[in-house]
């Protein structure tokens, strides 16, 4: 991975008064449970932005799993890695999908999560404008007017765009929207580009808009996320979880067309769109958490002492140092869980 130029830290003072408003935003609805449930039930969510959630939802393979112990299992739809994060938080739900960065900054507050499996290792944000704006590459963006949605993957991806192309932060105006509002904003007008998040971004760019600046290695990865005492609690299930989608993930990389069919109908987009997302998410990945994600983070970690959404220096590098627990993807064994999926596909 080439390195990155570091960021400049007093530069973005300007940029990150109003605050990181803690996680990745994404398309969706849906409000998490009141309360995570017992060990009789698991609470998981599923995310547009997070692909095998999708199928694992829409197939029951989860239900089926764990239906030989009783476990029961309840859906909740994650917004963005923010809602992710409110409901680890809140103890609404055991296992969450958040980008990598969004995880960094909730573990550095105290929320007590942990990474245990990585879902994809996506190109899900890039810099986004519309013909006419006269904006053709980041250096342009001087003076002018950027929708992006505070401490999530693409307002990271701008700023680290920006210090990339020596255009100094506080020379860009950065309107605060979730991201399907900053897609209406670039299209109506209001700003001349837009820090964007697939599939809204794909769908987009469908629809005429231009990407007009992409680095995959300035975004960080697909993150599932587990409350610890869910981990001490339900250990085993816990490790079900991981292992359907360890069976998910194999399953997705042989059946593309349905996983895109897939994704197309729970985002309510199109199918070449959904095909566009996936061709820029990479889901054949080592997905063990580890030090190559440690390493990207390390260079977001900083950002959020700047904005004061962190204490110090030292909260980021405590939660560096206990975030990852590898065991179960490490541990993780689809042909745990085939004989009970299979068998409830041909009940079907």
């Amino acid at each position: 991975m080439p390195q990155r130029p570091a960021l400049k830290l007093p530069a973005l003072a300007a940029v990150l008064a109003l605050g990181l408003t803690g996680c990745m935003a994404g398309e969706g609805s849906g409000e998490p449970a009141a309360q995570a449930a017992g060990e009789d039930t698991v609470v998981v969510d599923w995310a547009t932005y997070n692909p095998l959630s999708v199928v694992v939802k829409e197939k029951g393979w989860l239900e089926a799993a764990l239906a030989e112990d009783g476990t029961e299992v309840e859906w909740v739809q994650s917004a963005g890695s923010n809602k992710a994060n409110e409901a680890l938080r809140a103890g609404a739900v055991d296992v969450g999908s958040t980008a990598g960065s969004a995880a960094l900054l909730a573990r550095s507050n105290g929320s007590p999560i942990k990474v245990v499996d990585l879902y994809s290792q996506p190109e899900w944000s890039a810099l986004v404008t519309t013909p006419g704006t006269g904006v053709d590459d980041v250096a342009d963006l001087a003076g002018r007017t950027v929708a992006a949605t505070k401490g999530t993957d693409p307002y990271f991806f701008l700023l680290q765009a920006l210090e990339g192309a020596g255009v100094d932060p506080a020379e860009v105006t950065v309107q605060n929207l979730q991201h399907a509002d900053g897609r209406a904003a670039l299209e109506n007008g209001q700003v001349d580009a837009w820090a964007g998040l697939d599939p809204i971004m794909a769908a987009a760019e469908q629809d005429g808009a231009q990407l007009f600046h992409r680095d995959v290695d300035l975004n960080t990865y697909g993150f599932l996320n587990a409350r610890e005492d869910f981990l001490e609690e339900q250990p085993e299930t816990a490790q079900t979880v991981v292992d359907v989608y360890a069976y998910a993930r194999d399953w997705a990389l042989a059946h593309p067309e349905e996983t895109a069919r897939l994704l197309a109908d729970a985002a309510g987009i199109e199918l070449p769109v959904a095909e566009t997302v996936l061709g820029r998410t990479s889901l054949d990945i080592d997905h063990v958490p580890g030090e190559q994600q440690l390493a990207v983070l390390e260079r977001v970690g900083p950002i959020f002492v700047a904005s004061d959404d962190v204490a110090d220096q030292a909260s980021i590098d405590e939660a560096l140092a206990s975030i990852v627990e590898p065991s179960l993807a490490e541990d993780a064994d689809a042909s745990r869980v085939a004989g009970a999926i299979e068998a409830a596909e041909q009940q079907r």
